[in-house]
């Protein structure tokens, strides 16, 4: 049982239980019905925008989560085990596999859950003969709503929290493994409330998207900026090789995505300059023409211009 409090903001202390219920003596915990909510939620998003599409039908999206939502868990639970395997690895091949996949005791990565999504969508879009990056832009915000509604299962566990602090938005926490409470930064929170964020200038900025993969790497800056200055704050990331892993692809993500970006707005500009200029010298081309088939009417009509009927002949 954990006991939570936000003096800063005067809240007081409450008890939150990770538990919500139990089904035959079998726990079902807040962290998974949050997540579950998450999932269907970003696939009633993704439906919302198959209405708006010419190319992917309502019917296409539930083929697409058949696929995606699996590997997505799958991946994310590997990506989890990669990183901590020290913590699984038991003294037989059978015993270390049951660790690796008791995803229901916890331990999930949502990099791990973006890969392996990505991995269903593009075998859905093979299967259906749809461009996969179409379907891309349409998922990234839904799986950036699916994450800001997920980290509130954190904060059901009281866990990917950062350190110490005492600013006025200070979380405390108080449960058996801290019996004074500790008072520390709400990285859910900030993530959550980043992801909020980024979900609304995304949608507004969907319809005057420009090429198809545009939605996507803009989530896949935004939420990499974002993830890079809070991972930081935590003290639960995963290490690699003595590095937060979580903050080196957050760094990434973002700077991939900036040059993507910027790339692409200098490819079409380019291309737009190139354009114009074409249009242009044909244009100038026509008018040309234009001129030339005037000129040889009138000459053909007996009549000329008078610079070019004046000679020196008639001055005499």
């Amino acid at each position: 049982m954990n006991k939570i409090s936000f003096p800063g903001l005067g809240i007081k202390e409450f008890k939150l239980n990770p538990i919500a219920f139990e089904i035959f003596g079998k726990p079902v915990a807040w962290y998974g019905i949050i997540i579950s909510f998450a999932m269907i939620l970003a696939v009633l998003y993704v439906l919302y925008r198959a209405k708006q599409s010419d190319s992917i039908k309502q019917d296409d999206v539930f083929d697409y989560a058949i696929w995606a939502i699996p590997l997505g868990v799958i991946g994310a639970r590997i990506y989890y085990v990669a990183t901590k395997f020290e913590d699984y690895k038991a003294d037989s091949i059978l015993e270390t596999f049951k660790n690796c996949i008791a995803i229901w005791e916890g331990g999930i990565a949502i990099y791990g859950a973006i890969i392996g999504g990505a991995l269903g969508l593009i075998i859905a879009s093979r299967i259906k003969k749809i461009k996969p990056l179409k379907i891309f832009d349409m998922v990234a915000p839904a799986v950036m709503i699916a994450q800001a509604i997920g980290r509130w299962g954190n904060f059901c566990n009281a866990e990917a929290h950062g350190g110490p602090t005492s600013l006025p938005w200070r979380m405390g926490i108080r449960n058996d493994e801290n019996p004074t409470a500790i008072f520390v930064h709400p990285t859910f929170l900030y993530e959550s409330l980043w992801n909020i964020l980024g979900f609304i200038l995304i949608n507004l900025f969907y319809k005057k998207k420009k090429y198809d993969g545009q939605i996507l790497v803009m989530y896949l800056t935004w939420y990499g900026f974002g993830r890079m200055l809070i991972e930081g704050l935590r003290t639960d990331s995963l290490y690699v090789l003595g590095f937060r892993i979580s903050q080196i692809v957050g760094f990434l993500c973002f700077f991939i995505g900036i040059c993507i970006l910027t790339a692409m707005e200098i490819i079409r500009y380019l291309r737009k300059k190139d354009a114009s200029a074409v249009t242009e010298a044909a244009v100038n081309e026509e008018a040309t023409e234009v001129k030339e088939e005037i000129k040889e009417e009138k000459k053909d009509d007996g009549v000329f211009e008078i610079a070019d009927s004046y000679s020196d002949d008639d001055d005499e």
